[in-house]
């Protein structure tokens, strides 16, 4: 082989190619060096204030403040709802992890139930792993302090101090102040987002009504925590806004007169003030303790209610009804001189029986022919032809309009959720339920409050309110006052203005006077106000709950119980100056002036006397079952002393809640609202029986 050939090296091409190579990587390092530089100005600038809150957000978290609830107080500031400190378990399945790591060895320090247990799954598998689900509520004061020694055995696992819902009275305003109950999903979609941090919500009653005002708004701790997600320090603060004080019209005293002058009878009552419309005592009965519902009632407790045949979660006042009977003489008779057809002087001649022109079927009285008979004379012996007669006359179209006119037929606008608006007879009611056509009989039915008349005792103590007070119909209210603060001034809610029953004083004058002679010799309260020192005004009234069968009547005290007409009463004291008036229902009483008036007589004397009554003996046939209590609160009870003392719910005898739940029975523990309305309805051949 020849010898290799020498390659000669070019100088300046490697030079030149030298220069373009380092320029290309210049550009490429300055190219990379203004990228870093632009991704640091974003960081630093553009983004500066999203990035400073997400790392504030990593080292500073928000601890929601829920407000203290506003308390309940009665007119002389006796509390009724309110709050007392307690402690609750909540967990962040994030941060807690897989339950099998750290739920067995926490049964061991807090005793759980399978239905805390169960709901707790429930919550879990429903919400976000980040947000705290409640373990359980009303952890005790040994359990915390078990729990705080282990506390840092359980990340994500905290004990959350709260103030629980406490009703020192219980069974006594079950159906006025009510209950709040556990929030549930229903709810928190109602509150929205800021809900998130409540646990509680008003479910019946004042509570449920005045829920927006006593809930307040909720505040918010900024807490620093450490890399272990432990708090070290506060580093801000949003103070929540407690809720509103309320105090009520009711006076607790004369509350229990009524309770305690019913006995075991089961039925509703209300007085109240005719001069503003203030609600001074009502009750629904039987009532229920509240406090089995705050932290979630039990299957066992809950069934034991709702078995109950008296129904006691059944607020008859608001959601009941039934025909008025004779209490609504007064203002029919009122009816009859404003709309021309009577004077306070006609007279009728009560032959015992009222027949319609052309029928053979007659509508008798109870007490056979009572003669010549005038306004006055008819309210006072409850002379049921007198307003056969007026109903016939007066035509079913202007009985219905003046009967509206009185408020029957429509909601009275009590500050409690879902009043029932009753009905009021009409041929346009009766044509929305059945095809039948109207029949002459039926209004006269009507005009002794019988038939198709369904009236709640609000309406009842309303329109009796408007007769005492000179015709001013009042809005019934059971808040007076209100602060929205404990250093602020009680404020009084504003009510609407009052409409008027009727222009004439004079006739109106005549129907009072039959009122209070409704209560002397020959009237048919005259019973209950034997011996009073002062003069009261009423009017018995007694509906039926069965129809005779021709020409023979029922004595309802020789009915089986269920079957006995209801008792009733209305009526106001002093009649020369009313400060109360009264509405009282009992069911399967019998007749309104043996059974109604003497309690209205009890709480007349409460009232204007100070006289509190005795408990009357019941037959024990017609003793209410046991009703299931919670812990009797006693140390508040004895506190405040007084008559009122004696009030807190009864214990429970041993083995008295024994009834097993059902298989629908709700889950434990889950607070329930109230029995659905049972509005009774109208029959196809309404009772035509005269009543009292």
């Amino acid at each position: 082989m020849g010898p290799r050939r020498r390659v000669l090296k070019n100088s300046a091409a490697e030079a030149n190619q030298f220069r373009l190579r380092s320029a290309f990587a210049f550009i490429c390092v300055l190219v990379a060096l203004g990228g870093l530089g632009f991704w640091y100005f974003r960081l630093q600038v553009w983004e500066h204030d999203d990035y400073a809150t997400r790392s504030e957000a990593n080292r500073v978290k928000l601890r929601p403040v829920v407000p203290g609830r506003g308390l309940i107080l009665d007119r002389k500031g006796r509390v009724l709802a309110d709050n007392v400190p307690a402690y609750r378990i909540e967990v962040t399945p994030f941060e807690a992890g897989a339950n099998d790591t750290w739920l067995p060895s926490l049964g061991k320090i807090i005793a759980l139930s399978p239905e805390d247990i169960a709901r707790f799954e429930d919550e879990r598998r429903a919400t976000r792993g980040y947000k705290p689900i409640t373990l359980k509520l009303r952890v005790s004061e040994e359990e915390a302090a078990r729990f705080a020694v282990d506390r840092w055995r359980y990340p994500g696992v905290d004990l959350v101090p709260y103030l629980n819902r406490r009703y020192p009275y219980g069974e006594l305003l079950s159906h006025v102040i009510g209950y709040v109950g556990r929030i549930d999903a229903d709810d928190l979609k109602e509150l929205g987002e800021g809900g998130a941090a409540l646990t509680h919500i008003g479910k019946t009653g004042l509570e449920r009504y005045y829920e927006e005002a006593l809930r307040g708004k909720v505040g918010y701790e900024q807490i620093e925590t450490n890399v272990d997600g432990r708090p070290m320090r506060q580093v801000g603060h949003v103070p929540a806004t407690p809720g509103a004080d309320l105090r009520l019209s009711i006076d607790l005293d004369l509350q229990q007169a009524m309770v305690t002058a019913f006995g075991d009878m089961d039925g509703s009552a209300i007085a109240m003030d005719p001069r503003t419309g203030e609600i001074l005592a009502m009750v629904s009965l039987p009532g229920y303790d509240t406090n089995l519902f705050v932290n979630g009632i039990s299957n066992v407790d809950y069934r034991a209610l709702m078995d109950n045949p008296s129904r006691p979660l059944f607020n008859r006042n608001v959601l009941g009804g039934g025909p008025p009977g004779s209490t609504v003489k007064p203002l029919i008779g009122l009816a009859g001189l404003d709309s021309g057809l009577r004077t306070p002087e006609y007279k009728v001649f009560s032959t015992g029986t009222f027949y319609i022109p052309g029928q053979k079927r007659g509508w008798r009285d109870a007490h056979g022919g009572a003669g010549w008979t005038d306004l006055r004379k008819s309210i006072a012996a409850s002379v049921n032809f007198y307003y056969y007669k007026l109903a016939y006359d007066m035509g079913i179209e202007r009985f219905d309009e003046y009967m509206r006119k009185y408020g029957f037929g429509d909601k009275t606008g009590i500050d409690l959720a879902g009043e029932n608006k009753g009905v009021v007879p009409s041929p346009e009611w009766k044509r929305k339920r059945s095809k039948e056509p109207w029949y002459a009989g039926e209004t006269v039915n009507a005009g002794i409050g019988q038939g198709y008349w369904i009236a709640t005792t609000l309406q009842l103590v309303r329109g009796t309110g408007a007769i005492a007070n000179g015709g001013n119909l009042m809005r019934p209210h059971l808040v007076a006052e209100r602060r929205d603060g404990y250093d602020t001034p009680w404020l009084p809610l504003q009510q609407p203005k009052p409409s008027r029953i009727t222009d004439s004083a004079s006739n109106l004058r005549a129907v009072q006077e039959g009122m209070m002679a409704t209560m002397g010799p020959g009237g048919t309260g005259r019973a209950m106000a034997a011996g009073a020192p002062y003069m009261m005004a009423g009017k018995t009234g007694t509906a039926q709950k069965i129809s005779r069968k021709g020409n023979v009547s029922f004595d309802p005290h020789s009915l089986p119980y269920n079957l006995r007409h209801q008792a009733l009463f209305v009526g106001y004291a002093p009649a020369d100056d009313p400060t109360i008036v009264v509405a009282i229902s009992v069911e399967h009483g019998g007749f309104g002036g043996s059974t109604a008036a003497p309690i209205a007589r009890k709480i007349f004397d409460a009232w204007l006397l100070g006289k509190m009554p005795e408990p009357v003996p019941t037959d024990p046939k017609y003793k209410r079952p046991d009703q299931p209590h919670a812990a009797p609160v006693v140390a508040v009870a004895e506190a405040q002393g007084g008559p009122v003392a004696s009030i807190l719910p009864r214990p429970v005898a041993p083995g008295a809640s024994t009834v097993k739940p059902s298989a629908t029975a709700p889950a434990a523990n889950t607070p329930l609202p109230p029995s659905p309305p049972n509005t009774p309805a109208a029959t196809s051949t309404p009772p035509q029986e005269p009543t009292r």
